[in-house]
Parts: C-alpha cells; structure tokens; sequence
C-alpha cells in the first residue's frame, strides 16, 4: 500500500467470530454516535461558531470563509487525520500570515495559496518528515505564536475602539493616538461588555457557576454583546454574510513566482507546525483523562499531515481560509468527554447547518465584539508560562528574537532569525567551558563547566599542570559532552600524576563518568542506581592503586551516588528499608517460600552462587556513603532541606510499602525530600484496627498523617518476589509463633481474598456468580501463585485502611483518595490499581506529560 493512503480510521478492525453451523449475522453494520460525542460536538460548536466569524475579520477575508473552514476542518480533517480528537479550523495562529496574503495577492489569490499549501502538507505526509517538524526549538514555536499574538491583538484594538486597523504592527502603533482621539462610545462600550463577560462567566462562583460553566464564554460574550446592542438600538457596524452565490472561490495564483513560493512555505509551516503541536497536546491531555472514559487512539502524526492537507486542499478550493489544528476547539473536545472523531465530523454538520439557516442571526452581531473576542485570544498567544519555561532553560534570547521578528517583519522571517539564533546559542554553549582549580583541605579540585570539546584542550591542560605533582585530585566534569582530544589530554594527565604518586578522582554529574584503566580491567562498568544494588567497583587485591592511602580523604566510592540523581538527592544507601548490607535473611530473601537463606558454596575466586557482596565491614560502607553524601550532594541540597527543616514537612502523600532494599521509593516515585510520608514493614501490611496482637505503630503513622500532616492521598505499594507473601503461602498454622509468624498474621485475609477469588472464577466459568473477581494485571494473568496473592494483598490492606477511624472520616468529607499500587522489580514497572472493572485492574502506567 502507498504511503500516502490513510490507514483506517480509529482502532483496528475487531474480527467477529459467529459460532460455527450458523449463519453469519446478516444486515449492514448501523452508524453509531456515542452520547458523549454528541454533547462534545454541541460544545465545540457553540466556540467555533463565533471564533470562526472574528478570525475570519481578523484577516480581512469574507467572514462567510470563516465558517466555509471550520465546517471543512471538522468533516475533512476530522476524518482523515491522525489525532482523533483534534478539531481543526480557521486559526488564530494564521492570522497574521492569511490578512497579509490577502493585503498582496487578494482573497482569491489567498485561496490558490491554501490549496498549495495543502498538496505540500500531503507531500510531507507521504515522506514521513512529521516527527522531524517537531524538532524545531520550542522557544522558536512559542515565540512565533507570541509574535502572532501580539500582531492580531494590535489589530484587533483598532476595531475594538471603532475604528479600522492598518497593515503592519508598526503602522498601527503610529495610527494608535489618532484612533484614541477619536473614539468610538457604541463600539467601546460593546467591546467592554463582551471583554467582561469572557473574564467573569468561567469565574461565577456556587453550584449556579458549575452549571453555568457548562456554556462556553466565548459564545456568552458575543451572544450577551449582541442581545444588549439589539435591545439598546446602537447603531454599530455588524456581520454581513453576502449570499453564497456571490461567493469567491479560488483562482489560479496571480504574482512573482518567488513571492507565491515564499507564501505557500509560509502558509504550509505555520499550518503543520501549529497541527502538529496541537495533536501532541491533546495526546497528553487524553492520556491525564481517566481510564473509565475510554481508550483513544494515540497521534499518527503523519496521517495528521495528510488530513490538514486534504482539509486546506478542499477548503482553499471552496473559497474558505486556511485550516490548522486549533488548541481551544480541540482542549474543549477531550474536556466535553470526547471519545472517537465522530465529536469532530459531527461540529462540522453543525457549523454547515447553521451557516445554512442562522444568518438572520449571525447578521446581528457587532463586529466590535468579534474584534474584542479575537484580541483575547491573541493576547492569551503570549504565555507567561512559556516565558518563565524558556527563561528557565536559558532560551529567552530565542524567543525574544523569534517575537521581535515575527512583529515587525512577518511570520517566514521571524522563525528564520529565530533559527539561526537558536543555533548561534548552541554553538555558544557548545564552545563556551569555565574551568576552575582551587585547593581545598590538601585536596585539589579541577572544576569543569560545560562541554568539553578539543578547544577547551589548551585551558583544561594549564589548569591540571597547576596541581603539583603527588597531590590528591578531584576533576569533576559538568557537562555532557566531551570529544575524543579532550578524553585524550584527561587521561595523558591522569596516567602521568598517578604515576608520580598521586591520587585522581574523576567525577561526573551523569553517572558512570569515570575515565579510569584499573576500573575498566575489572570488567565493571557502572550503571545508575548501583549504590541500590550491593554494587562495589573495587579493584582486585593484585592491583593496587596508587595514591591508595590517601583515598579515606579524597575517594569517593566507586558507583557511589553521584550528584543530581536522586539516589544522592534523598541520600539513599542499600539500606534504605532500614537493613544494613550483608546476607539476606527474612521473608524478603529471594528463593524461599519461608524466608530461609540460599547456601552458596565457592570453589574458587569467581565462582560462587547469587550476587557479589562487598567484603568490607558495614561499618566502613557506611562511612564511605556518608562521606560521597557530604562531598557530591549534600553542597546541591542544604538550601533545600534548609528550607524544609524551617517550614516543616508537608508531605502530599502516605506511602506504605514493603521494607524490602529492592524498593526505593523516591526512585520508583521521582520524589524527593519532604514529598512522601513512608511507612514500610514486612508485607506492607496495614492491621485492623483494634484487631488482637495488632500494631499501634502502623496506626499512629496513619492517623498522625491524615489527621495531622493533611496528606491527600494514601498509597499501598506492593511488589514482585515479596518474601513475606511466599512465607504466607507456605506457612504452617502449628508452627512456633515467633515475632515474625505473629506478624504475618495480618496477611491472612489476604490469602482468604485470593481463595474466595479462585472459587469465583471457578463459579463463573460453572455459570455461577455473585463473588469478586481476582485482582489481575491489564494484558495477562499472575504470573504465579506469589504475584496473585501480592495483587490481592494490596486490595485486601486498601480495605483494611479504609476502616481505620482518620481514613474513613477523610475519605467521607472528599479530602483523601486512596491508591494501590504494585511495582515489578525485575521489569522496573509500575502499576497502578484501577477499581472500575471487577476485582480491580492493575493497570500499566504510560508516560505522560513530563513538563505540564
């Protein structure tokens, strides 16, 4: 098949199996419409209906091409493109570039460039290039919506104070006292009004706010401002809708070739970038939705290109403006409970039926109010969260530039000096290295900012020759680059101190930057999270360092965490559950159903069975992680836990877990210091209240954070190869009740949990119901016995918190939620407990929006 055929649209076909000896079902499958799409398209019309009219006069087109592409965008695009639920139309973002085609070409001119913009989108589309698209800087894509913000807003205050906008930014901002000494009273007051009611109507407080809430503002504001000019008798300009047999349609291109070939790239970057964007965006705000609504397909961004390009094709050639993916229409769709794009086609039939029977209506409208609707949007184009983003990451010189150039040059030539700004600021940094040496304590420390590239070579070489010879030294390296001279002249540099009887300590922000031969003779090669994993990088006993009796005041342990991962943040060790390194014992240990160890035997240096473990004493382990958390971390995060120890914890979450090492909570949560209230014991237990032999301690921890710490939400992590549900599972009910027996005790409605289960499934396929489901992971079964009581078990313990006195009081007045969660060590995934389907549904958690 071509690449430039669409595969079908949605998900895939499901195959419908009849039984056998029966004949297949007869009849034409029925067009359906789910409930919720039908009321996200009445929603996403009642926007699209008056924005489409204000962009339409915002370029200066017929306002008739306004609606012309919003019913295209929704039909056209809608079915053929790649994000379901992104409604397309007329865009604000294409203002500026649409009202400048038309000021040198004309209308119909415009309507040739459209369609040529469109067969450029299809061919984009069947070369595959729409992930490239979106490798364009972010701070030059918001910078060019901004620049087109400000432009439209600029207009727009010329019809908002009654009077007529010129060509450019500049022109207008000279025209702009003049139009202020002549104001017009009609237009400003109905430009005030609808302004007024778009800021008020979302922030109407009360139950009646949520139920008024429901109406778009925008459709309020125009229809509020129409009602009062209509029942005042102002006498104003208003909509005028010509009929439709005067209507203009496209012609072809009349211009300097050059001119029109600059136009359709114009036409065609602003249009796919802007789609593109948009359909990541509803990705993200599809994937935040919660399950129950239903599964959406995921963006096929090609196939977006392709369903723009038809839609402008198709729109240009009916006379309408031209079509992008628009970010209000498509936020309002996955809001109003959107779930196929039959939400969007169907807004489509809407704007053509009214387009068909409303102009009565639309003829009433201000064109006040539309103007002061459009500067709205405008204005929101400039993003103060944008800008403090782009700020943050050291990019605002892009976005200034991109801005600046797209005010007073023009769309094409703002993104072109955004670009090339954006690479000179590349190349800066890329060039750009501050290289430091101070000697603190006796211990030389060589300081690397930024990359380290060969023409940092002659700096970093004077700056190491500075540290004299047998010195101890620590080079720490902040960057994330460095090319093979400057390994090269690192290294001469390390071999030749080492050899004059010093000591050398390469460190990194990432982990595992190291340039060190002994290390790599013993075939080690640290990986991140190593100090969680028993990991030693020790040199055999044979190979001795140099330098190797200074290393208790200069040597930070190999794989020890390194600054900025958050095993340094948190200042975990491989104790972090409270147990210190050593063999492991306890219904934690791998390989027994009771918890016993595993004997190892060894018939030589390398031969042994289970994981290397660290000869050293515990003792000397601990000092030499105390001692990296004190050099590499504790520097980045004393103004931080300053700041904590101040103000107190305020925790958003209790976390209750299993004690085992495997389980670093801050690593599996992304969570630092003062976000997790943790409780952890064996099994991740939580006993009934009140119950016999039971444990105030896991109580007070609860009710101490619910009642007093406010945390929002309570979660109850359970994990693969848990040694507390293996000892459950092979537990003797005769046997001696030491500490350990006693405690287990709380993990036998667990067990009961699973075997009522099994015996529902077992009633199930006999006919049989009225018993809950088992607990189950989303796409197969338990694995085995042991992860089918782990599931179950975290279900069970989430009923047993809910009858603790704080939880069920918090829960009733909607204060807390309660979460189960289950993380699988050996696969470093996490699942999440999703109660809608019976029995539960522990369901893989995707990624997401990273940065909203």
């Amino acid at each position: 098949m071509s690449a430039c055929v669409p595969a079908r649209a949605d998900s895939a076909r499901t195959e419908h199996v009849h039984p056998p000896h029966s004949p297949p079902p007869g009849g034409s499958r029925r067009f359906r419409v789910a409930g919720a799409d039908v009321s996200a398209a009445v929603a996403v019309f009642l926007i699209a209906l008056p924005l489409s009219l204000g962009i339409a006069l915002a370029t200066g087109a017929p306002l008739q091409a306004g609606l012309v592409a919003a019913a295209v965008g929704g039909i056209v695009a809608g079915r053929i493109g790649g994000c379901p639920l992104q409604v397309s139309g007329p865009a604000a973002g294409l203002t500026v570039v649409t009202a400048d085609l038309i000021q040198r070409y004309g209308w119909r001119t415009t309507c040739a460039i459209t369609v040529l913009a469109g067969l450029a989108q299809l061919g984009l589309g069947c070369l595959r290039v729409a992930r490239s698209a979106l490798a364009v800087s972010p701070a030059i894509v918001h910078g060019m919506l901004a620049g087109i913000g400000v432009t439209i807003a600029v207009a727009q205050l010329h019809i908002v104070l009654g009077g007529t906008p010129q060509s450019s930014v500049p022109d207008n901002l000279v025209a702009l006292p003049a139009q202020l000494a002549d104001l017009h009273p009609a237009d400003l007051a109905v430009s005030v009004l609808t302004l007024s009611l778009l800021l008020l109507w979302p922030r109407i407080p009360g139950r009646a706010g949520q139920l008024l809430g429901k109406l778009p503002a925008a459709l309020i504001a125009v229809a509020g401002a129409t009602a009062v000019a209509a029942l005042a008798g102002l006498s104003l300009p208003k909509v005028d809708l010509p009929s439709w047999s005067s209507h203009a349609l496209a012609t072809l291109p009349d211009g300097p070739v050059l001119g029109l070939v600059a136009a359709v790239l114009t036409t065609t970057l602003v249009c796919s970038v802007q789609s593109l964007l948009g359909a990541v965006a509803v990705d993200k705000l599809v994937a935040a939705r919660p399950v129950s609504t239903g599964h959406v397909k995921r963006s096929d961004l090609d196939r977006e290109l392709l369903g723009q390009g038809a839609a402008n094709i198709v729109s240009g050639s009916l006379g309408g403006l031209p079509i992008a993916g628009v970010a209000v229409r498509s936020s309002a769709n996955v809001a109003a409970g959107a779930v196929s794009r039959n939400s969007t086609m169907l807004h489509g039939v809407l704007v053509v039926v009214a387009t068909l029977l409303m102009v009565p209506a639309l003829e009433l409208i201000p064109l006040a109010s539309l103007a002061s609707l459009v500067m709205a949007v405008g204005l929101k184009m400039v993003s103060l969260n944008h800008i403090r983003t782009v700020t943050r990451h050291r990019e605002v010189l892009v976005y200034a530039v991109t801005t600046s150039g797209v005010v007073f040059l023009g769309v094409l030539e703002g993104v072109a000096l955004g670009i090339a700004v954006a690479v000179g600021v590349a190349l800066h940094r890329l060039t750009r290295t501050r290289i430091t040496h101070d000697d603190a304590q006796g211990v030389h420390h060589v300081h690397v900012r930024g990359q380290l590239t060969f023409l940092a070579v002659p700096r970093l070489s004077r700056v190491l020759h500075q540290v004299p010879h047998g010195a101890d030294a620590v080079v720490e390296l902040d960057g994330s680059f460095m090319d093979h001279a400057a390994y090269e002249a690192l290294q001469d540099w390390q071999k030749t101190h080492t050899a004059q009887g010093g000591a050398v300590d390469i460190t990194g922000r990432r982990p595992g930057t190291r340039i060190s031969e002994p290390a790599e003779a013993d075939g080690c090669r640290c990986r991140p999270w190593t100090p969680w994993r028993n990991h030693q990088c020790e040199r055999p006993p044979s190979a001795p360092s140099p330098g190797t009796d200074r290393q208790a005041a200069t040597d930070r342990p190999r794989g020890g965490p390194p600054a900025g991962t958050p095993g340094a943040a948190t200042g975990a060790t491989p104790g972090a559950a409270g147990q210190a390194p050593g063999p492991a014992t306890g219904p934690d240990a791998p390989g027994t159903p009771d918890g016993s160890t595993v004997p190892t035997t060894s018939t030589g240096p390398t031969a042994s069975v289970g994981p290397t473990r660290s000869t050293r004493p515990a003792k000397g382990e601990l000092a030499r992680g105390i001692s990296a958390f004190h050099r590499n971390t504790a520097p980045l995060m004393r103004h931080e836990l300053a700041r904590l120890a101040r103000e107190g914890q305020q925790p958003s979450q209790l976390f209750l877990t299993c004690a085992d090492s495997r389980v670093v909570t801050s690593m599996i949560t992304s969570s630092g210091p003062g976000d997790l209230f943790v409780v952890r014991n064996v099994g991740n237990l939580v006993p009934l209240p009140g119950e016999e032999s039971g444990d105030d301690s896991v109580a007070a921890a609860i009710e101490y954070a619910v009642d007093v710490l406010k945390v929002r939400s309570v979660t109850v992590c359970g994990h693969s190869g848990c040694g507390a549900m293996q000892a459950l599972l092979g537990a003797d009910p005769g046997g001696a009740r030491t500490p350990l027996q006693r405690w287990l005790r709380h993990g036998l409605p667990s067990l009961e949990h699973v075997s009522a289960s099994e015996d529902a499934s077992e009633d199930a396929a006999g006919g049989g119901t009225g018993r809950p489901r088992p607990p189950r992971l989303a796409g197969r079964e338990p694995a085995d016995a042991a992860e089918r009581l782990c599931l179950a078990n975290v279900v069970q313990q989430l009923e047993h918190l809910r009858a603790h006195e704080s939880v069920a009081r918090a829960l009733g007045a909607g204060d807390l939620e309660l979460h189960g969660m289950y993380f699988h060590v050996g696969e470093a995934q996490s699942y999440l407990l999703s109660e809608d389907e019976e029995g539960g549904v522990f369901q893989l958690v995707l990624e997401t929006d990273l940065t909203a």
